[in-house]
C-alpha cells in the first residue's frame, strides 16, 4: 500500500512538472544571432559555402554539422515502458526522457522521432532520416518488429542500437560478472533460467549464450532456459515456427528439451533473469534453485518476486529495476556510453565486440563487488565514461570505427 501511494504522488508530481515546462526537452543555438553580419555567418549566404563543401565529401557533415553528437531515439509506440501499444503520441514523453539521459550522461544531443504504430513502411522511415544523425537509437518496439528493423539497418553507415534488448543485455552481462565474484561460482558453468522471450529476453540469452557471437569475443554460460507465456521453449515445441526467433533460442538453448513451466525450469538453476511480469515467481521456486543463487527480478514496477521474499528464501545476491532497491540493473549504465563511444570513434554499427566491452567496463566499476553492490549507482558518470573509452577501443580494434577516440 505504501509503494501505491508513493508511485501516485511520484505520478501527479511527474503530470504537474511535464505541464509546467512543457515538456522535457529544447532546442538552443550554440551560435551568437545579434547582428546581421551574425546571420550571414550562421545562415545566408555564408551557409551556403558549408553545404558546397559536404556536396563534394558527406563525411564534413561530421564536421560542419550537428551530425557528430546527435541521436535519433526512434521508435513507433508499440511497446512503451510496460504500457504495451500507446502509440506514437503517448511515447513522446518517454521518448524525451531517454533523450535527456543522453545529454546528462554522455553530452550527446538526442531527440525523440515518434512515429504511429501502424506505419507500414517504418525501416524506409527512419533510413531516410539517418543524414541528420550520428546514430539511431531504436527504443520501445516491440518484439518480433523490433528485431527486423534492426536487422534492417545495419547498412545505413551508423550505428543503430536497440536499447530495450541491446542495453538491457550488457548490463545483465556486467551483473551477472559481479555476482560470480561474489558467490565463487564459475561463469562457464552456469545454468540459467530467463522468464521473458521478448526484446530484451531474446538479446541476453543471444550473450549469455554466445548465439550468433565470435568465440573470440564471447564465453558461453553452460545452459539457459527461456520460458514465456505457454512455458519452457524447446527445440519441438508445437508452434515454434511462427516466431524465427523463438526457434533460434530452442536451437540453442535447454539442451535437455525440458518440456514444462517456470518453476519446473528453475528447479537446480543458478540464476534467475526476469524480464516478464509481476509476481509469477515464488519462495519455494527460489528454494528450488541451487545453493548462493543469483535472482534478478527486473519487471518493472513490480518485479517477478519481491527482494526481500528472495532473500528470505535464501539466494545470494537479488536485483532489480527499481531505484530505491539495491543492485538497480538498469540501462542506463550502458546506452549513453556506448553511443558516445560510437560518436567518439564515428562507428559505422555497433558489433557484438563492442557491447561485450561496454559489459565488462560497467563490471570494472565495481572493483570490489559484494551481495548489496554488484554494479555501479546509475547516476555515476565516471561509469559512462569508462563504457564510451572502451566501446570506442572496441569500435577501432574490429574496424568499424572511423575516427581514432
Amino acid at each position: 500500500m505504501a509503494f501505491s501511494s508513493a508511485s501516485n504522488e511520484i505520478y501527479q508530481e511527474s503530470l504537474a512538472m511535464h505541464a509546467k515546462y512543457k515538456g522535457k526537452l529544447g532546442i538552443r543555438s550554440k551560435v551568437p544571432l545579434k547582428t546581421k553580419h551574425d546571420l550571414s555567418v550562421a545562415y545566408t549566404p555564408g551557409v551556403a559555402e558549408v553545404s558546397r563543401e559536404i556536396v563534394k565529401d558527406k563525411a564534413l557533415a561530421y564536421e560542419y554539422t550537428l551530425k557528430a553528437n546527435t541521436i535519433a531515439i526512434v521508435t513507433d509506440g508499440s511497446a512503451v515502458l510496460g504500457l504495451g501499444n500507446i502509440g506514437g503520441y503517448a511515447a513522446i514523453p518517454v521518448m524525451e526522457g531517454k533523450a535527456i539521459l543522453f545529454k546528462e550522461f554522455a553530452g550527446v544531443d538526442a531527440f525523440p522521432i515518434c512515429f504511429e504504430s501502424y506505419e507500414t513502411n517504418f525501416v524506409d522511415k527512419v533510413r531516410n532520416i539517418a543524414p541528420v544523425f550520428g546514430g539511431i537509437n531504436l527504443e520501445d518496439i516491440a518484439a518480433p518488429k523490433c528485431f527486423e528493423v534492426e536487422d534492417a539497418l545495419q547498412d545505413i553507415g551508423i550505428p543503430v542500437m536497440h536499447d530495450d534488448q541491446h542495453g538491457t543485455a550488457v548490463v545483465v552481462l556486467a551483473a551477472i560478472l559481479n555476482a560470480c565474484k561474489v558467490t565463487g561460482k564459475k561463469y562457464g558453468d552456469l545454468n540459467i533460467v530467463i522468464s521473458g522471450a521478448g526484446a530484451a529476453g531474446y538479446a541476453i540469452t543471444r550473450m549469455l549464450k554466445c548465439i550468433g557471437y565470435s568465440p573470440d569475443v564471447c564465453t558461453r554460460v553452460n545452459d539457459i532456459i527461456v520460458c514465456d507465456t505457454q512455458g519452457t521453449i524447446f527445440r519441438g515445441r508445437p508452434g515454434l515456427y511462427k516466431n524465427k526467433y523463438k526457434f533460434i533460442i530452442a536451437e540453442e538453448t535447454n539442451k535437455n528439451a525440458l518440456d514444462g513451466s517456470l518453476a519446473d525450469a528453475m528447479r537446480g538453476a543458478d540464476v534467475f533473469i526476469g524480464v516478464s511480469g509481476p509476481g509469477i515467481v515464488t519462495e519455494k521456486m527460489i528454494r528450488s534453485m541451487n545453493q548462493d543463487a543469483i535472482v534478478f527480478a527486473m519487471a518493472n514496477p513490480v518485479p517477478e518476486i519481491m527482494p526481500d521474499k528472495v532473500k528470505h528464501a535464501g539466494a545470494a545476491v537479488v536485483g532489480t529495476g527499481r531505484s530505491d532497491l539495491p543492485n538497480q540493473i538498469n540501462n542506463v549504465l550502458a546506452f549513453p556510453g556506448i553511443f558516445r563511444g560510437a560518436l567518439d570513434a564515428r562507428a559505422t554499427r555497433i558489433t557484438d565486440e563492442m557491447k561485450i566491452a561496454a559489459a565488462h567496463a560497467i563490471a570494472g566499476c565495481v572493483p570490489r563487488p559484494h551481495r548489496e553492490r554488484i554494479l555501479p549507482n546509475i547516476l555515476d558518470k565516471d561509469v559512462t565514461k569508462a563504457v564510451a573509452s572502451a566501446v570506442a577501443n572496441a569500435a577501432v580494434q574490429c574496424g568499424c570505427g572511423r575516427a581514432r577516440p
